[in-house]
């Protein structure tokens, strides 16, 4: 089977999806940071947990979805040692993608908070209430947060440098109509 130039429609559709989704729930999560309690808030918390929720479907669909399809081979001119960074790049963007928001449901369920999606549906809660634990795992979403932070901040610039400085097309492959080289 032939490696494919690009990645597939739903394998792009999903990962600006992602970055737009994850973008909104970083910029809603960091005003929510401090701020007094207000009606507000209590609706922005509300958007914060929709869009963790939303995330998580998303990634789960985008792993299927990933695991279901063909994708590009990484440029030729990448050392053994740069694919083995990449692929590790890769998977700790899908860990971090999906332990976020998990530790967010597990934080708002020890809490003993409900999420209900979109003011629809509860979501049944990961954990029991526990208010011991709440504060440790709100420490941890935090600490997830700016680690995913970090390694999108890490695959954008590596993106970047591969079409500004190798000009190899790898970015081109993720988006949407483009070529394989731009």
């Amino acid at each position: 089977m032939k490696t494919p130039d690009r990645y597939p429609a739903p394998m792009i559709v999903l990962h600006w999806l992602l970055a737009l989704a994850i973008l909104c729930s970083f910029v809603v999560g960091l005003k929510l940071w401090g701020m007094p309690l207000s009606p507000w808030k209590f609706k922005l918390i509300a958007w914060h947990k929709w869009l963790g929720m939303s995330i998580l479907a998303l990634v789960l669909l985008r792993v299927v979805v990933r695991l279901c399809s063909a994708i590009p081979a990484l440029p030729q001119h990448m050392s053994a040692q740069e694919q083995r960074v990449a692929h590790l790049g890769h998977l700790a963007l899908y860990g971090l993608m999906l332990a976020v928001p998990l530790s967010g449901w597990a934080m708002t369920s020890a809490y003993g908070i409900p999420v209900v999606y979109f003011g629809l549906w509860r979501i049944p809660a990961l954990l029991a209430t526990n208010p011991d634990l709440a504060p440790q795992l709100k420490t941890l979403h935090q600490l997830l947060n700016a680690a995913l932070a970090l390694s999108i901040v890490g695959h954008v610039a590596v993106a970047l440098k591969h079409h500004f400085v190798d000009r190899d097309g790898l970015l081109t492959r993720m988006r949407f109509g483009a070529s394989n080289r731009g």
